[in-house]
């Protein structure tokens, strides 16, 4: 089996070398061999906005400020297996879409679900993480001993907007009073704290990132469990998009992600949550 998945390594990375080189010549010119990645810059531990390099961070375009995080870490290692410089792109989460289809920016690593209805507006890598869905609560609230989506019925509750844990996760969970999306990540994470909900749904990194940064929550998970939020693969799938037809980039991107394993990407996650903002 090593011996056989070797082969399969040996192969990935062979068809990626020449994929690059199969580029045309305008991306691979030496005064143009940048690798746009568009990303929010403030959704940790994916990515976030920091005053310095520390711990290898990259400069933001336009901006004297860095971004790092996993989703930054998982694309220095795109760029530079593929022989790209790395320019990251900071917007808004609603603003990424749109910059991938419009050219404006190569690619975009943002912790974006591979869902359909994504999958329709633009292309997407192979999955270079796999996050389960969990919830968040205060850990002295009414909701702390939740084993189950049943158990939170009639909760106040919120998340980020245009995901699938807010259009998809949040009617599951009986009689919820569900309130109006909120723009990021980092302010879902703001209005359980404040107390203007009794619960978030997000995924596994976010509500472990979000645990340290705020000791008085309480991560729950019923993944595995016949109370478990109903998702499919594709909802936890976390893909690299680019433009549709972009399949040069794209099948060069999965020769690299074809080379590491599950338990790379969660030595990678595991070092993102270590060093993000107020994990100190």
């Amino acid at each position: 089996m090593k011996q056989n998945k070797m082969k399969r390594v040996m192969m990935c990375t062979a068809a990626a070398a020449m994929v690059c080189a199969s580029l045309p010549q305008a991306v691979m010119a030496d005064d143009a061999k940048v690798l746009k990645v568009a990303m929010e810059c403030g959704y940790a531990p994916y990515n976030w906005t920091q005053p310095d390099d520390s711990n290898g961070a990259v400069p933001i375009s336009g901006s004297s400020d860095y971004a790092y995080g996993y989703d930054v870490m998982m694309a220095k290692h795109i760029a530079e297996e593929l022989g790209y410089d790395l320019e990251i792109v900071k917007l808004d989460w609603d603003s990424l879409v749109p910059a991938v289809q419009s050219g404006k920016v190569d690619c975009v690593i943002a912790g974006q679900s591979i869902t359909s209805e994504r999958q329709q507006m633009v292309d997407f890598t192979d999955p270079y993480y796999y996050a389960s869905i969990i919830t968040l609560v205060k850990a002295d609230g009414d909701y702390a001993d939740a084993a189950s989506v049943e158990d939170l019925s009639g909760v106040v509750c919120t998340s980020q907007q245009n995901t699938i844990w807010y259009d998809s996760c949040l009617p599951q969970i009986p009689d919820a009073d569900i309130l109006p999306a909120q723009e990021s990540a980092p302010a879902m994470l703001v209005a359980l704290e404040s107390g203007k909900c009794d619960a978030v749904v997000t995924d596994m990194p976010t509500g472990m990132a979000a645990c340290i940064a705020y000791p008085d929550f309480k991560l729950l998970d019923f993944t595995g469990t016949d109370g478990e939020f109903e998702v499919s693969d594709e909802d936890i799938n976390i893909g690299v998009s680019l433009k549709k037809g972009n399949d040069e980039l794209r099948e060069a991107i999965n020769g690299v992600l074809a080379e590491m394993t599950e338990d790379d990407y969660e030595e990678m996650m595991d070092e993102a949550i270590s060093v993000q903002p107020l994990s100190e």
